[in-house]
């Protein structure tokens, strides 16, 4: 369970976050909506380490191992390298954090490309990916981490509806493999239908469902 209590950021004078408490289990697809400026992706940005908050805690119990960052981050820009290939971008952070040999981090990026229907693309560099293959890359290379819980930022801005059932089918998935999904998005249309959690953030975090 990802357990976040009182969680708050500030940013100058401009408080973000307030108190906000909620949990996530794993298999949840916990999705938080809400206004543009509320804070939705300062708090994934907290979740994944990406940003220190002012106070509060955030706690992941039953954890499978030890690691720096079991929390993985999907961003809405994507953040590919474009100077490596689609496989490369997956092997570049197994083989540099994770200590892989080539060939594992190989087997491991070429498996999980095909989970995603990306077989055949593993040497395409970005400019030659669709916004929806460069979102299963970044997928892709976050899985490659084995993360306990994965953060998207807005995952279905600028996608067609059937773009955006098909990024929803994708978080079923991995939620079915136990990881916890989080999302954040102003999608509520997908929100209403992908979400096992329902959340909205405004002046507080409420739980629509």
């Amino acid at each position: 369970m990802l357990k976040v209590e009182n969680l708050s950021k500030s940013f100058g004078q401009k408080k973000v976050l307030d108190n906000i408490s909620f949990q996530v289990d794993k298999g949840d697809i916990a999705i938080i909506t809400g206004p543009s400026g509320v804070g939705k992706t300062t708090l994934i940005r907290c979740l994944s380490s990406l940003e220190e908050y002012d106070s509060g805690n955030i706690e992941i119990t039953e954890r499978r191992e030890e690691k720096e960052h079991p929390v993985g981050m999907v961003f809405q820009s994507f953040n590919l390298f474009p100077h490596l290939s689609a496989l490369e971008n997956i092997t570049f952070p197994l083989i540099k954090v994770k200590k892989y040999s080539q060939k594992d981090a190989k087997d491991k990026g070429e498996a999980l490309l095909n989970s995603l229907g990306l077989e055949g693309l593993e040497e395409s560099y970005e400019f030659q990916l669709s916004g929806g293959q460069k979102q299963r890359v970044a997928i892709a290379r976050a899985l490659a981490m084995d993360p306990e819980y994965l953060c998207f930022d807005e995952p279905t801005s600028a996608l067609d509806s059937e773009l955006r059932d098909s990024v929803g089918e994708i978080l079923k998935e991995i939620a079915g493999r136990g990881t916890g999904v989080i999302v954040i998005t102003h999608d509520r249309v997908f929100a209403e239908k992908f979400a096992t959690k329902l959340y909205e953030l405004g002046a507080e975090l409420k739980r629509v469902r």
